[in-house]
């Protein structure tokens, strides 16, 4: 994600003065997002950072066309959001998951909800079980599953309808460390073999600069977009690229942005 103006080319998801107020416009409303202006490249890997509280959330869901904008507009594929699209995919923090439907079922759910057909939807759901490593799972309850592979079923799920864009709003927050460490390494693995563009909101800094091409820097609330962090390191990463000078270099920069502009959390 990197600021509009540099860019010749117009971009896969462009944002246009974006802003989001919640409540009565004036001295009753709440202004989450200020006049916001990017763009993502197709394909790319975008993490999102920032204080709590910043309007990362609130980002996301306008781009997933969850939310209506109050000013500016969203386009994506030439196309201005206006709703939800079949052609974008949603992880939250939570998996989500329907504890009476097996994995399965749960990964077919929205071929049921859009429509599609089921035998290939199946086929697909297989595919991708495969791909996130849960083969042999499918006929298990997510009680059955611990949090990371729940989570794992859910990105699953997410990718059944072939969706150009993967939002994921947090997707690890609730798991351990040691967990999550590998679901960063999953992650990245399933990005690189599916070549989705993918916006990831995270809390952690070392999580952003890991899985990003670049990282999206907004400001306390009312968020705006501060600054972006392009990330140069070889890709696939392993977890030992978290010792190296230009991870660190990275982490500090945006550490550094953080003291200046508020806390963060």
């Amino acid at each position: 994600m990197i600021p509009s103006e540099t860019l010749a080319d117009p971009g896969y998801i462009q944002v246009r003065g974006l802003s989001k107020t919640f409540g009565e416009t004036g001295t009753g409303g709440v202004l989450a997002l200020r006049e916001i202006d990017c763009t993502i490249e197709k394909g790319s890997f975008v993490s999102v950072v920032g204080p709590s509280g910043c309007g990362k959330s609130t980002l996301l869901r306008i781009v997933a066309g969850l939310l209506p904008p109050s000013a500016g507009s969203v386009v994506m594929d030439g196309q201005a959001i206006v709703g939800t699209r079949r052609d974008v995919g949603m992880v939250f923090q939570s998996s989500i998951l329907l504890p009476w439907r097996t994995i399965l079922d749960n990964v077919l759910l929205p071929a049921e909800v859009l429509g599609l057909d089921m035998r290939s939807a199946r086929a697909r759901a297989m595919e991708l079980l495969q791909l996130v490593r849960l083969e042999g799972f499918e006929h298990k309850l997510p009680r059955q599953l611990s949090g990371g592979m729940q989570q794992r079923a859910s990105i699953a799920r997410a990718l059944l309808h072939d969706p150009k864009v993967l939002l994921m709003d947090e997707p690890f927050g609730a798991l351990d460390a040691m967990t999550r460490e590998q679901m960063n390494l999953e992650l990245q693995r399933i990005w690189m073999e599916s070549g989705k563009t993918v916006i990831l909101i995270t809390h952690s800094i070392p999580e952003a600069i890991f899985l990003g091409d670049v990282v999206f820097v907004m400001t306390p609330r009312p968020g705006a977009l501060h600054r972006v962090i392009c990330v140069d390191l070889p890709r696939p990463r392993g977890m030992d690229v978290m010792g190296s000078a230009a991870f660190n270099a990275a982490a500090q920069e945006i550490r550094e942005l953080f003291s200046h502009v508020g806390s963060y959390d």
